[in-house]
């Protein structure tokens, strides 16, 4: 869990300094909204995860499996709200919380792939 807020706060300093430059005009100006998610939800699925882990991970593949629905469920919910409420530039909205959401699943399956290695 350490890792995804030191990566969250790493990718908030690169997106304030990216508005600061002319890189600006392709970060939403809702990106905090879209980093605050992805940082809730990868705690959420860091809990989950290690109550997958429990129990000689007897339950580790249904958690696991519960834990890509979940996220997938709550990143369409999130855009729906959002699209909804009629975010200005939803082209680059959307760009951006993709590009995000590629970064945290393979970050999340970095950090899957070493515990699994490392307790073997």
């Amino acid at each position: 869990m350490l890792r995804s807020i030191l990566a969250t706060a790493l990718l908030g300093i690169v997106f304030f300094l990216a508005q600061k430059t002319e890189l600006g005009r392709f970060i939403h100006q809702w990106i905090w909204y879209i980093l605050a998610f992805f940082l809730g939800v990868s705690i959420l699925i860091h809990r989950l995860m290690e109550i997958g882990f429990r129990n000689k991970r007897e339950n580790f593949v249904p958690f696991y499996i519960s834990t890509i629905v979940a996220r997938l469920l709550l990143c369409m919910i999130f855009v729906a709200f959002f699209l909804y409420r009629g975010v200005p530039d939803q082209k680059i909205f959307i760009i951006n919380f993709l590009v995000l959401y590629l970064f945290y699943t393979s970050f999340e399956i970095y950090g899957l792939y070493s515990n699994l290695r490392r307790d073997l």
